[in-house]
C-alpha cells in the first residue's frame, strides 16, 4: 500500500507517468469516468482551504468515485481531543483512500502510519504539500515542456512556504536547475530546506531582495502570499506582507515567455492587472490541480 506525504517519495519515473496520465485525463476526461466506481476518498481538512479541498473532491467525483468529508478540526472529534491515529484508524472504516490537511508538521505521517487504506498529504503546517507541488510541475511541463534546464525564481515568503520547500525538493532532482531566491531577511529559506534540497546537490542558487534585479533571467517566478496564519504577531506580518507586488510595469524586463505561479490564495502580492498577461499561469495551476490528483488518486488506488 503506497501513501504519499512528501513529493521524495515519488521518483523521477513516477512523476512523467503521473504528469502524463493528467495530460490524457485533460484530453479524454470520458476514459476515466468511472475508473473508481464505488469508491470513497475521506477529505480530512483540520485547516482552512478552498482549492485543495475542491480539487480533491472534484478530482474523486470526476473518476466516479465519492467523498465523504470533515471541514474543519472544529466539527470533527479532534475537538473532543481524538488523536491523528485514532482518527486514521477510524476514517479507515468508512473509506478507501484518505486526503488531510493539518496545521501541524508530521500530522499526515502519523496518520499513514495507523491508516488502512493509503493516504494523501495536502498539507501539514510548514512543511510540505506535495500534491501541489505536482500541480506546480504538471503547470511547468505543460507550458515550458520539460523540467531541465530552467531558472527559477521563488518569491516571498520562503521560511514558511511548505509549497515553496516542496518545490525546490522536486525540482532539485533536474538537470540545468538554477534557484533564485527572492525575499526579505526575516522570510528567507531554512537553512536545512537550502542545505538538503541545494547545496548537497551542487545546484546553484542566488539570494535576494531585490525581485527587480533578477527578474529578466528568469523562466519560471513562484510568487507567495506572506502567511499570516504562520505568525506569531500582527506587527511582523504587516510589516512585511507588502514586500513584493508584482504589476504590469515590472514585468516589462521579464522574458516574452516567463511562467508566472502562484499556489493561491493570493493577497495583493500580484496585481489583478497582471490576470490578463499571456505569462500569467496561476489560474492554469488550478485546473491542473485537479486532473494531477485524479492521476495519483487512480495511482494509489491501483497499488492499494
Amino acid at each position: 500500500m503506497r501513501s504519499l506525504i512528501d513529493i521524495t517519495d515519488l521518483s523521477k519515473e513516477e512523476i512523467a507517468e503521473l504528469v502524463d496520465t493528467a495530460q490524457d485525463m485533460i484530453a479524454h476526461p470520458e476514459k476515466y469516468a468511472h475508473a473508481c466506481d464505488g469508491k470513497i476518498l475521506a477529505a480530512l481538512f483540520f485547516e482552512p482551504s478552498t482549492r485543495t479541498r475542491l480539487s480533491f473532491e472534484s478530482a474523486m467525483q470526476s473518476l466516479g468515485g465519492s467523498v465523504i468529508s470533515v471541514s474543519s478540526a472544529a466539527s470533527s472529534s479532534a475537538a473532543k481531543g481524538e488523536s491523528v491515529a485514532d482518527t486514521a484508524k477510524t476514517v479507515s472504516c468508512y473509506s478507501d483512500i484518505m486526503a488531510i490537511r493539518h496545521p501541524k508538521e508530521g500530522a499526515a505521517l502519523v496518520l499513514a502510519k495507523n491508516a488502512l487504506v493509503p493516504v494523501i498529504n495536502a498539507g501539514d503546517g510548514g512543511h510540505c504539500h506535495p500534491t501541489q507541488t505536482l500541480t506546480d510541475l504538471l503547470t511547468i511541463y505543460r507550458e515550458k515542456g520539460r523540467f531541465d534546464d530552467l531558472t527559477v525564481g521563488l518569491c516571498g515568503d520562503l521560511k514558511f512556504g511548505r509549497t515553496v520547500h516542496s518545490l525546490i525538493n522536486a525540482l532539485s532532482r533536474y538537470s540545468g536547475i538554477r534557484f533564485v531566491l527572492i525575499s526579505p531577511e526575516e522570510l528567507k529559506l531554512p537553512s536545512y530546506v537550502k542545505k538538503d534540497a541545494i547545496k548537497d546537490r551542487g545546484i546553484p542558487y542566488e539570494q535576494t531582495e531585490d525581485l527587480m534585479e533578477v527578474l529578466p533571467k528568469l523562466d519560471i517566478l513562484y510568487m507567495t502570499r506572506v502567511q499570516r496564519e504562520r505568525f506569531f504577531n500582527e506587527e511582523d506580518y504587516l510589516r512585511l506582507k507588502d514586500s513584493y507586488v508584482l504589476t504590469p510595469e515590472k514585468l516589462r524586463v521579464a522574458k516574452e515567455d516567463l511562467c508566472i505561479m502562484h499556489p493561491l490564495p493570493r493577497v495583493n502580492e500580484i496585481s489583478v492587472a497582471v490576470d490578463d498577461d499571456p505569462r500569467a499561469c496561476y489560474f492554469k495551476q488550478v485546473r491542473n490541480g485537479r486532473y494531477i490528483r485524479m492521476a495519483l488518486i487512480l495511482k494509489l488506488l491501483k497499488e492499494a
